[in-house]
């Protein structure tokens, strides 16, 4: 592809993603991200074949991107388990805050999926979120954590049930409650 062809197709992948993270899959027109991108609907056509194509192209996109971003977040987090879990579940409470915070955009999408399992976008938001899973496994066994993979599947949990029940309360403080248990999930036996 030349060098034009490959901005313009990143270009409509950014718009889909930061549509579909948005709106979500179903309530996103493919009129809307060629608009968004600022190319024809025919241009848009010309890079993927259909809209399901194009979520599968902005989801490889996202999970690159997530997997730096988790770089970013454990360089910064402390060392000492407690205080990571009260880091990790602080950063995510800064996030709810943010306006119109939408949780995850793999979880929404596979929620919405969720009569399509073999879809691909299924499969990559499965990829990266055993990433994060085994990001944690790794941070908390870097730190003598007992039973890392275990804790790490389990404060997997926590994360997700925290972002949930954050958008449906619109209450951050489930959030901290979150970290409370996981701090005592560190601690058992």
């Amino acid at each position: 592809m030349r060098r034009k062809s490959e901005r313009t197709r990143q270009k409509i992948i950014e718009a889909a993603y930061a549509m579909f993270y948005r709106k979500g899959f179903a309530r996103v027109s493919i009129d809307a991200i060629a608009a968004r991108a600022g190319v024809t609907k025919r241009t848009l056509y010309g890079y993927f074949r259909s809209k399901d194509d194009l979520l599968e192209a902005a989801f490889v996109h996202y999970s690159a991107r997530d997997r730096e971003r988790l770089k970013v977040i454990g360089a910064r987090l402390p060392k000492k388990p407690d205080a990571m879990l009260d880091d990790f579940f602080g950063q995510l409470v800064g996030w709810a805050a943010t306006p119109r915070w939408t949780g995850s955009g793999f979880t929404r999408a596979v929620v919405e999926l969720a009569d399509l399992p073999g879809h691909p976008a299924r499969a990559i938001a499965r990829r990266a979120k055993a990433a994060t899973e085994a990001w944690l496994a790794d941070l908390l066994a870097r730190e003598k954590v007992r039973l890392p993979r275990e804790r790490a599947r389990e404060v997997m949990l926590l994360m997700e049930g925290a972002m949930a029940l954050m958008l449906i309360h619109g209450d951050r403080s489930y959030g901290s409650a979150a970290a409370r248990a996981a701090k005592r999930l560190l601690k058992s036996k």
